[in-house]
């Protein structure tokens, strides 16, 4: 094998900036792994996530400690049992995946589906703020179809109310990132019934989310925070209606379909969101979309500069990635 990886840590500014329940940030930190071989190279692009007690350099010190197996030639079924489900291990999933396309000659959407993707409609994402704040940034997204609501407790129903109302005709998902109570959910849970809401994300703490089993809900309600890979979808069962599934969490488009196809089988609706990232980032994540009930990949979309070269949006569709960008 003559295989070298490199890492390296980049910043990509947020246009303006993205706030949930758990705080704000003005850009993107990413890590992208490169993967050489053969005068080929494949990249992959993860983003740390503190929710989840990664940092940038924790994140970087995992990929160091698996580059000697990896160059070694590693692929990715053994990247399953070498690397933790994680950020670490997705940027090096992908980066396999892009590399073997470029060596084989062929498109990795060849080997997940027998006929080429397709644009999807994603999700855009208004941040958390005050109602009439939010209320405007519905106003200026009203002609998109489907609008992804970050909320944070204290004062949502007024948020929710605010939005719906500014941008009537679209779509909307709430996502509470754990932010609500069990004092709390049934009375959000009803009003968000009231105003026709399509999807509720992770409404309450991952670890405490039993109570949902318990309750009767109009709105499909999906794990986020709760499911990282197959292994978490059993018990998940009767408490969620959908997962969302992301590369960071699930710790690669490998293990992403493994999620996927473990998910349908349970009879879970199925979501494909992302982090703030890059294109890089989601190239990978509108393969595994193809076929979603729910698509959130708006990531570029949130930023002041992408990379280039990026993917193609066009409103709110998404367009498959080109061979230039990966895959």
């Amino acid at each position: 094998m003559s295989r070298v990886l490199s890492v390296a840590l980049e910043a990509f500014p947020i246009a303006g900036s993205f706030t949930i329940s758990r705080g704000s940030k003005t850009e993107a930190e990413v890590i992208t792994c490169s993967i050489t071989d053969s005068g080929k190279t494949g990249r992959g692009e993860c983003v740390p996530y503190r929710r989840y007690g990664e940092t940038m350099e924790s994140v970087r010190a995992e990929i160091e400690n698996a580059t000697a197996r990896i160059e070694a030639g590693a692929g990715r079924e053994e990247l399953l049992s070498l690397m933790r489900p994680g950020a670490a291990r997705n940027a090096v999933d992908c980066a396999l995946w892009d590399l073997e396309a470029r060596l084989g000659g062929f498109r990795v959407f060849e080997k997940l589906s027998a006929k080429p993707p397709e644009p999807l409609q994603t999700a855009y994402t208004l941040s958390l703020a005050d109602p009439e704040t939010m209320a405007a940034q519905a106003r200026a997204n009203a002609a998109r179809p489907l609008l992804k609501v970050k909320i944070g407790g204290e004062g949502d129903l007024a948020r929710i109310r605010a939005v719906v109302e500014a941008a009537p005709d679209s779509r909307i998902i709430l996502d509470a990132n754990e932010a609500w109570t069990e004092q709390n959910l049934l009375e959000n849970l009803a009003v968000a019934a009231e105003l026709g809401i399509a999807l509720i994300e992770q409404p309450l703490p991952a670890g405490q989310d039993a109570y949902l089993g318990t309750i009767d809900h109009a709105v499909p309600i999906c794990a986020d925070e709760s499911v990282h890979g197959a292994a978490d979808l059993d018990a998940l069962v009767g408490l969620y209606d959908a997962v969302n599934i992301k590369l960071d969490k699930a710790g690669g488009l490998t293990a992403g379909l493994l999620l996927r196809d473990r998910a349908l089988e349970l009879g879970f609706s199925i979501m494909v969101g992302c982090m703030v990232g890059t294109s890089l980032a989601m190239a990978p994540a509108v393969l595994l979309a193809q076929g979603a009930d729910f698509v959130d990949l708006d990531g570029p979309l949130l930023l002041a500069r992408d990379r280039e070269p990026a993917l193609a949006y066009s409103g709110s569709l998404v367009f498959p990635p080109e061979r230039a960008l990966w895959g």
